[in-house]
């Protein structure tokens, strides 16, 4: 009787090891989020995956290729692989540099010829257009 005891207890013990074991191996898998296409407006309603950013001074979603004038990074001399766009609106230009991060730069002048300024920025309209900060030339463009 001890023996049949004994037997009956083994095989519990092992069948309920066994189906531990087979819900640990399981491993537990989460289902993916679905990712909406154009899902990623920003604040103001614009789709940065379709190259739409903000503009404060047009006071809509723009596409900065299309509209903005470009400035070519220009600092010592060297050349660089970056570049800024200047939007012009009135006496304004916003500016889109490549190191600010979603923050656009408005500046302004007092009067047709003049250059527009904000600070230790300058755009000089000569020979196109020349972009100083605190007198050094860092952004030339057409």
């Amino acid at each position: 009787m001890k023996k049949l005891f004994l037997f009956a207890v083994i095989i519990t013990l092992s069948f309920s090891c066994n189906k531990k074991v087979a819900q640990e191996a399981k491993p537990v898998q989460e289902e993916p989020k679905p990712r909406v296409v154009g899902g990623d407006s920003d604040a103001h309603g614009c789709k940065g995956s379709a190259g739409y950013t903000w503009s404060i001074v047009k006071k809509e979603c723009v596409r900065l290729f299309e509209v903005g004038t470009q400035l070519a990074h220009a600092e010592d001399g060297k050349t660089y692989s970056t570049v800024a766009y200047v939007i012009f609106e009135g006496d304004k230009a916003e500016l889109f540099l490549d190191n600010t991060e979603n923050e656009t730069i408005i500046l302004e002048r007092k009067s047709e010829g003049d250059s527009w300024t904000k600070g230790d920025y300058e755009l000089i309209p000569w020979k196109g257009y020349v972009l100083k900060k605190a007198g050094k030339i860092i952004y030339t463009g057409i």
